[in-house]
């Protein structure tokens, strides 16, 4: 006489079910983003593009602050960079597509490849004030180099982006590029995230003396991803050139870079969708509520900050749904 053993994994189809939501929200998510200009007014699609810029940039810098534990003050630095670099290719070469793109990439990763290789071997304190002097000295250097920058004034008079020879001046067309390109650079930071250097850098957040002593080198490791993500933060510039068509020495500003840092606390440091949600907050608190509230909307994201840190201390990222107990009933 045979005994059946009961078999423990019978919920398997669920589990694989639960596993694949996060995919099938996160294509949602894009179809909804994508189909969003037939509904909106022009002004209300200039304001979603202006989110989706400013989420990659929140998702480049939570690469540093959330992947990695290096909580960067001078970020809008390699943004703004970008920014400047894509506005001057695009007046004085080309605005054909993507050239302003690439130029506006390789940029931000030269300028993180030139100040990281001393920055990512502090730390602490220490790293914080090195990142807000690079941001600041950078920011400076926009402002005295009116040649190339216009100085206090900006760089005006950038054309519209140009796509097949086609200039983009439809805020859906425009918004459309704009949601290409934050799409594949939101995927490949989410990539980055998942791989096994990704898995190294949690490990370097959480104990770089014994990721050390396992014989990581950890500066190397650290280095390269502050390169990565002032690449990322460079084509973000680039898209603010192609909505904006303008830049100033405030899109290199503190400002901008606690802008982003916000964002990232108020998603979760460490969550890349937390962070697009942070920036959504962000960029309409400050450009939408913050026009009705006669400029106060500074004081309001304030507001939602200590919220934020008292009732969600690990951001939007901290909210779960409750998980089932498993063969219990209770």
């Amino acid at each position: 006489m045979q005994t059946r053993i009961p078999v423990a994994d019978a919920p398997a189809e669920p589990n694989r079910l639960r596993r694949g939501l996060p995919r099938i929200v996160a294509v949602a998510v894009v179809l909804v983003l994508a189909a969003a200009p037939l509904f909106l007014a022009p002004f209300a699609t200039t304001t979603l593009t202006r989110i989706v810029v400013f989420a990659l940039f929140a998702v480049s810098l939570d690469l540093l602050v959330g992947i990695t534990g290096l909580p960067s003050l001078g970020h809008a630095a390699y943004f703004g960079a970008g920014a400047y670099a894509a506005g001057w290719v695009s007046i004085n070469v080309t605005a054909e597509a993507p050239v302003p793109l690439l130029v506006g990439a390789a940029t931000g990763a030269v300028a993180a490849a030139l100040t990281g290789w001393i920055t990512v071997r502090t730390g602490g304190v220490f790293f914080l004030m090195l990142t807000l002097a690079i941001g600041e000295t950078v920011q400076q250097l926009a402002n005295t180099w009116e040649d190339a920058t216009g100085g206090a004034n900006g760089l005006t008079g950038v054309p519209s982006v140009r796509l097949a020879g086609e200039p983009l001046v439809n805020a859906g067309y425009l918004y459309w590029y704009v949601l290409a390109i934050g799409v594949v650079g939101f995927a490949l930071v989410w990539l980055v995230a998942r791989s096994p250097w990704g898995a190294a850098l949690r490990g370097i957040r959480d104990n770089e003396p014994r990721m050390r002593a396992l014989g990581y080198p950890t500066a190397v490791y650290k280095y390269a991803v502050f390169v990565l993500a002032g690449s990322v933060a460079g084509v973000a510039g680039s898209l603010l050139v192609a909505q904006q068509r303008l830049v100033t020495p405030a899109d290199l500003s503190f400002l901008t870079s606690s802008f982003a840092l916000l964002a990232v606390v108020i998603g979760g440091a460490g969550s890349l969708w937390g962070a697009c949600l942070g920036a959504a907050v962000v960029v309409l608190v400050r450009e939408t509520l913050g026009a009705s509230l006669d400029g106060h909307g500074p004081l309001v994201l304030g507001l939602v900050f200590v919220l934020v840190v008292y009732l969600l201390p690990r951001g939007a990222a901290g909210l779960r749904w409750p998980r089932r107990d498993k063969g219990r009933s209770t």
